[in-house]
């Protein structure tokens, strides 16, 4: 890891990345996409010393209470976060000024916060999103290698259902040729009733790639599935936006699946969701607007 100060910490839309870079290892990750700029190794994770200091400021002058994103560009909960609370320390930043949070992760260290989730649900809104691709746990330790599968994915759901806490699943990408199966699909949202997640977000059954992380994917293909690539070539050559051959299939059995279990589906819905922030939360007072 290294350490940089950087001049702000909240974007437009309210969002933050105490970190960048990842070690997850996640093969098709478009935060390695060049467009990002990220010019250090990806796996030497930049730390935003400052950052906690410049949340604290930017929460104090704002005027309207709202939902704070993060997870977007860096999972949160790498393993590095254990050692230095930077997000714990945010998330108490937090709950002590009367903002809502939404964290997007794939790991279960996010439980070792879930008292100030909870906190943070009782005087605002607090949202999980938990990331699911795969129903096989022996695919998902190969194409997200360094984070904990599925299984352990699932019983923190269940976790944070039982906690009172609301969650949202992204289900992608969905990797063509890898797990775009009936069988994978069906076994995600069967997980997705079971934890009783609000909404599940899937844009396509497929992936997007572009300078960056499309090396890096087919340098995975390569180790993983090999000759899966050429074949990704042959079909995609350099396009963008990969949709699975099955995509029209699997978008209709995702769609009334979530449909008959009453899970939100609607991707604009679910984004709305997401940064809502309750009226009755905003009309409260906290001790630093006194």
């Amino acid at each position: 890891m290294h350490y940089v100060k950087t001049k702000g910490i909240l974007s437009g839309g309210n969002g933050m990345n105490l970190y960048r870079g990842c070690s997850h290892g996640c093969i098709y990750c478009d935060a390695r996409s060049k467009c990002y700029h990220i010019e250090h190794p990806f796996e030497d994770i930049e730390v935003k010393e400052n950052a906690l200091e410049l949340l604290e400021e930017a929460l104090r002058r704002k005027r309207k209470k709202c939902m704070i994103g993060t997870g977007a560009m860096t999972d949160p909960y790498i393993p590095l976060e254990m050692q230095l609370c930077h997000m714990r320390k945010a998330l108490e930043l937090i709950e002590a000024y009367g903002f809502g949070v939404t964290v997007l992760t794939k790991s279960n260290r996010i439980l070792r916060d879930l008292d100030l989730l909870q906190k943070i649900h009782e005087k605002a809104k607090c949202v999980v999103q938990m990331t699911l691709t795969t129903f096989d746990e022996t695919l998902c330790r190969k194409i997200e290698p360094n984070v904990c599968t599925t299984k352990e994915r699932f019983a923190a759901l269940q976790a944070l259902r039982d906690a009172g806490i609301p969650t949202v699943v992204w289900m992608t990408p969905i990797l063509p040729f890898i797990n775009d199966t009936k069988e994978n699909i069906s076994g995600i949202l069967d997980l997705c009733i079971k934890a009783k997640a609000y909404g599940v977000l899937c844009f396509s059954m497929g992936l997007t790639l572009r300078e960056g992380n499309r090396e890096y994917f087919y340098r995975q293909l390569d180790r993983q599935f090999p000759g899966l690539k050429e074949r990704y070539i042959r079909t995609y050559g350099n396009q963008y936006i990969l949709d699975s051959p099955h995509n029209t299939e699997l978008m209709k059995l995702f769609h009334e699946t979530c449909k008959k279990a009453g899970i939100v589906h609607n991707i604009d819905q679910i984004f709305a969701y997401l940064s809502e922030f309750p009226e009755a939360a905003e009309n409260q007072l906290t001790l630093w607007d006194i």
